[in-house]
């Protein structure tokens, strides 16, 4: 199993990655059609860096729970380790619940998409919004992987806080 998460955060990586690089071509075509006449302004660059920017989001914030970096929050380090695992599973439950609720309701979101193409660039919609359900999805893989993963709970015990 724990091949298989360090291959989809590999492949996280790697997406998030090139999102960010081909984010800089429609905003950087923007930018120089704004200042110079050499580039027609291009309307369909604003859609597109739109785009690039919910698939970054969703891809950054994947690999913040596969990290334990999101949604996580530090409690009151002072505590003993008990009543810090006891907070530790109450917000992965918590995580859980919303994350549940992405799926859900990003599957719904991709569905009503399904049909509908971008105004400018003509793209199918669900190639947006089907980064909500695989988000939703990875976030619970992930917390579970967390849950049940003993070792790293009693490290963030034995720190003191929880990450």
């Amino acid at each position: 199993m724990q091949k298989i998460l360090s291959l989809i955060d590999r492949l996280l990586h790697f997406l998030l990655i090139t999102t960010v690089l081909l984010l800089i071509i429609p905003v950087s075509l923007q930018i120089f059609s704004r200042f110079t006449d050499l580039i027609p302004r291009y309307m369909w660059t604003e859609e597109m860096s739109r785009f690039f920017f919910v698939w970054l989001i969703m891809l950054g914030a994947t690999l913040g729970v596969r990290e334990r970096l999101h949604f996580d929050v530090d409690f009151l380090p002072k505590l003993s380790p008990q009543a810090t695992h006891v907070l530790l599973r109450l917000s992965q439950t918590g995580m859980l619940i919303f994350s549940a609720v992405i799926l859900y309701w990003g599957i719904e979101f991709t569905l009503f998409g399904w049909n509908q193409t971008s105004e400018l660039a003509e793209m199918p919609m669900w190639w947006i919004f089907i980064a909500w359900p695989i988000a939703g999805f990875l976030w619970i893989v992930f917390i579970l992987d967390h849950i049940l993963n003993a070792s790293d709970i009693s490290e963030s015990s034995n720190q003191g806080s929880v990450i």
